[in-house]
């Protein structure tokens, strides 16, 4: 909504507070001022000026010469490139000196040989934007009424000399899409009152009813509409302050007639449309739903079709406007129109609101009726229009209105108390405060022992609840003025649960190693839902997929990660290190929700690492993905509870996979993709992982704790035992460290065998063994005793022996 400051004083009183001081204390009363504009944009030295003669311009067919007085002595010389100059007009003249908008100065010039003192200027060189230039002017100069004075300052006849206030309405604030309820709304800030305008209305002897009557067949889309028939009008230009008024508001002028209703509708916030009475083709208006496949050419000469979900104006027969949006261009007010029907109304806004969606016409009048308007300036809207037509477009106002009024008003009463409004605001105003803002608002109210009952008018449709009756009195008494204070309670600071903690360090750890986050769908199809699944189910199909290839929901993240890496690959991307954390759905029964589980899974491919200058190049290989996987686990604390078992999968390598455990319960695998599957997937050598997230996360893991440094040497003895191939090295691992007691600190695999040396079936492994004491110095003799019941133990559990 553009509000022009110098119209507001019409209404109230600004003495003494500026157009930037106003728009500060409406922003701090709850309406953002989102600009002022200052409408002469910087120029000055511009005067109305006569012009007295003009010839052809003796060196150029499109300049005329022109002698125009502006008010200081001789006439001057002004060269004009205008179309539409001519002898006798009033024109705006930027003199020697002057200054433009764009900081343009204006100097003695010549042009093709002839003096120019000054410049005669259009509209757009003052600053007002083209489209909002009246049509008549829009090529050329701007022309004043002839009873302009001369030499009187051409900016403040124009009304550039005003500033106008952009005000950002949210859409409960409707009643201020108006000049009268910005004033009720300025009035209240400033304390001041609001002068609302007088209707001059004269009526001839006759009555309306002999002209024109009106039928609602959709009462409750039109529950109140009323209209005036104003005869013998002269079609013309408006006054140049009407005129000025409405383009700083945003609408370009036609003619009186149309500009009244326009002005009206920024006045009183209440939609006009003026019919030509002669070109109706009836005498009755019908308000009514269209019909199916009935059609309406709008004032925009577009032929719209309408439906039964459209209200629209008719004659009794044919459409001509379509109700709240555009009129019709068979009714339209013309240069020879001499009777005038004027249309005053209240539109339901759901109907409204479907026209301007359907057709993508929303204009100024749709706006206001979307909002929702004031009815009871109905009639006092269209009882000012016909006034001022009769005063500016020389009409006769016939007696009477026209009407059919079937608009129940309702009052919306709220009754708050003293004590409510200060314990919400925090505050401590007095009963005699809260009067005055409700006095200032001008609602009706009444006051008992700290109650108030308010009867809210009409124009203010935003308030029907204590709250709003709240915040009503909060920001006229000022959002400064309420006290801050700080919640009372105790303070639980956020932050994440132990669950979350490790999952984001699990990222982290994992692209610190050289991995990269992928997110991919939750849907599959049926062929590769339970692919690589710890756990299966019966597919979970969705009701509507998008495609099959998006039907079902996952069980394994491994499919769509394969399908990433095989993306990369095609796409010369050959080294891939892809991780995803996210969610697999396994079903419970036909009618509960499934079980959502959370998975960690990953997908490697190509090279590890390579330093080409040093001839050095690792592959990916199944001790590379394990070695990241063990980091991890030792990160968590769970590096001597984990366990690899070798294992068969479906679509991994045979001899290349092993199962996860933790606490011998199986959580994940690790292995190679199977030949056949690298192929389908068009990938090279592949490894995968996925693991139970949820499981391992949820591990209790005991509180670290300090060990010394130990102060005493350690005594390390290698063995290499010879035992059947199928025998598993962890299995002797595990039996080594329960054997060895406490002295025993580390065991690791160093070597395995397998050749001429040693007898068919069989293969030599070897182990080192870390012995010490930190609270002393072990002698040979008490480790010889353990190490000797180590080897035993290996004999007797696996019939190893000595490789000698």
């Amino acid at each position: 909504m553009f509000v022009s400051y110098k119209w507001l004083q019409e209404y109230v009183d600004l003495t003494g507070i500026t157009a930037k001081e106003l728009a500060d204390r409406i922003t701090k009363s709850g309406i953002e001022v989102e600009s002022v504009e200052v409408l002469n944009k910087g120029a000055q030295g511009v005067v109305v000026g006569h012009v007295i003669e003009r010839e052809q311009h003796p060196n150029a067919d499109k300049l005329s010469k022109c002698l125009v007085d502006i008010g200081e002595g001789e006439p001057v010389q002004i060269i004009c490139g205008a179309p539409n100059v001519a002898k006798g007009q009033k024109v705006a003249v930027a003199k020697v000196g002057a200054v433009l908008p764009g900081n343009l100065k204006i100097k003695r010039a010549k042009l093709r040989g002839e003096e120019s003192n000054g410049m005669i200027c259009s509209l757009q060189e003052l600053g007002i934007e083209s489209k909002l230039v009246p049509k008549q002017y829009a090529d050329g100069i701007f022309v004043f009424p002839s009873d302009a004075p001369v030499g009187v300052d051409a900016l403040e006849l124009l009304n550039l000399d005003d500033e106008v206030l952009e005000l950002g309405l949210t859409p409960n604030r409707a009643d201020c899409l108006s000049m009268i309820g910005v004033a009720y709304e300025v009035a209240a800030i400033l304390g001041r009152s609001v002068k609302l305008p007088a209707i001059e209305l004269h009526e001839n002897s006759e009555s309306v009813q002999d002209y024109i009557s009106v039928r609602v067949d959709a009462p409750e889309d039109n529950p109140l509409y009323a209209g005036r028939i104003v005869k013998n009008v002269k079609i013309g230009p408006s006054p140049l302050w009407m005129q000025t008024r409405l383009m700083a508001a945003g609408i370009r002028p036609h003619n009186n007639v149309v500009d009244i209703t326009n002005y009206i509708l920024l006045e009183y916030g209440q939609p006009l449309h003026a019919f030509d009475y002669d070109r109706l083709g009836s005498n009755e208006i019908v308000v009514r739903r269209a019909k199916a496949s009935e059609t309406i050419v709008t004032l925009d000469d577009v032929e719209r079709t309408i439906t039964e979900n459209h209200l629209v104006i008719t004659n009794g027969s044919v459409p001509v406007a379509l109700a709240g949006v555009m009129g019709g261009a068979n009714s339209e007010v013309q240069d020879d129109t001499t009777t005038v029907f004027i249309e005053s109304a209240y539109f339901t806004s759901p109907v409204i609101r479907q026209a301007v969606k359907d057709h993508g016409l929303r204009s100024e009048s749709s706006t206001r009726f979307e909002k929702g308007i004031d009815p009871a300036r109905t009639k006092e809207a269209l009882d000012r229009a016909a006034a001022l037509m009769a005063e500016y477009a020389g009409g006769e106002v016939v007696g009477g209105v026209v009407e059919v009024n079937t608009w129940q008003p309702k009052d919306v009463v709220v009754t708050i108390t003293l004590d409510r409004i200060n314990r919400v605001l925090g505050t401590s105003i007095k009963k005699e405060e809260v009067a005055g803002i409700l006095t200032n608002l001008q609602f009706t109210f009444t006051e008992d022992h700290g109650t108030f009952t308010i009867t809210v008018p009409s124009r203010r449709r935003d308030i029907a609840i204590e709250e709003d009756i709240i915040e009503e009195v909060a920001r006229l008494y000022g959002y400064d003025h309420l006290p801050a204070t700080l919640p009372v309670g105790e303070v639980n600071p956020g932050k994440l649960t132990p669950y979350q903690a490790k999952r984001r360090h699990v990222r982290r750890y994992l692209e610190d190693v050289g991995l990269f986050q992928a997110i991919t769908y939750s849907l599959t199809n049926e062929a590769k839902a339970a692919m690589f699944a710890l756990e299966t189910a019966e597919p979970i199909r969705l009701a509507l997929p998008m495609s099959e290839e998006r039907s079902v929901l996952r069980q394994s993240l491994v499919p769509h990660l394969l399908e990433a890496a095989s993306y990369n690959r095609a796409r010369q991307v050959e080294n891939v290190a892809l991780y995803e954390i996210g969610s697999v759905y396994l079903a419970t029964n036909e009618h509960e929700l499934p079980n959502e589980k959370e998975r960690l899974a990953g997908v490697l491919t190509g090279v590890w690492h390579a330093h080409l200058w040093q001839g050095e190049k690792k592959a990916i290989d199944f001790y590379v993905v394990k070695g990241i996987l063990d980091g991890l686990f030792h990160m968590l604390g769970l590096e001597n509870r984990m366990e690899y078992k070798q294992a068969k999968r479906e679509h991994l390598h045979l001899g290349r996979t092993a199962e996860i455990l933790l606490d011998d319960k199986t959580i994940g695998f690790i292995g190679q993709l199977h030949p056949v599957v690298q192929k389908e997937y068009d990938l090279k050598e592949t490894y995968v992982f996925e693991l139970a997230l949820t499981d391992l996360l949820h591990a209790e893991v005991e509180d670290i704790r300090y060990s010394p440094i130990p102060r005493f040497p350690s005594i390390t003895r290698d063995i290499a035992l010879v035992v059947d191939e199928h025998i598993i090295a962890g299995d002797l691992q595990k039996a080594i460290i329960a054997a060895g007691g406490e002295l025993l600190k580390d065991v690791s695999i160093f070597d395995v065998y397998k050749g001429d040396r040693l007898p068919e079936g069989k293969k030599s492994i070897a182990f080192s063994l870390r012995y010490y004491d930190p609270e002393r110095t072990l002698t040979d003799e008490e480790v010889t005793n353990v190490h000797e019941q180590v080897i035993k133990a290996v004999e007797q559990q696996f019939g190893a022996t000595l490789r000698g």
